[in-house]
């Protein structure tokens, strides 16, 4: 896939369905135009949101990641979230497959 592009993809859990965009960029995350931070206001959902970028150790601070999220409760969406960057980052590089599979981040439930 083109690096110039943006990868748009849906991630889903539970009844929460996020719609997530990764573009290049310089790190910029933000989720129904708040910051990460501020949306998802635990540490832990923090976590559970980014964890493809551990998984795959490609850091975040490459992409501006903007997303929409709706539905179920904030641990699904933090969740959704999560399935959906894992998807956009299989799109981006598909030698990435592996490790997000291995980790249980492309499965939706």
């Amino acid at each position: 896939m083109s690096n110039s592009q943006p990868i748009v993809t849906v991630g889903r859990r539970k009844t929460a369905s996020a719609r997530v965009r990764l573009a290049p960029g310089a790190g910029a995350f933000t989720v129904n135009g708040k910051d990460l931070k501020d949306y998802c206001y635990h540490e832990g959902l923090q976590r559970a949101a980014l964890a493809p970028f551990r998984t795959t150790e490609t850091s975040e601070k490459q992409f501006d990641v903007t997303v929409l999220v709706s539905g179920s409760g904030p641990v699904a969406q933090a969740t959704a979230i999560a399935h959906g960057i894992a998807r956009a980052l299989e799109k981006h590089n598909a030698d990435l497959r592996a490790s997000l599979k291995k980790a249980g981040h492309l499965t939706r439930d």
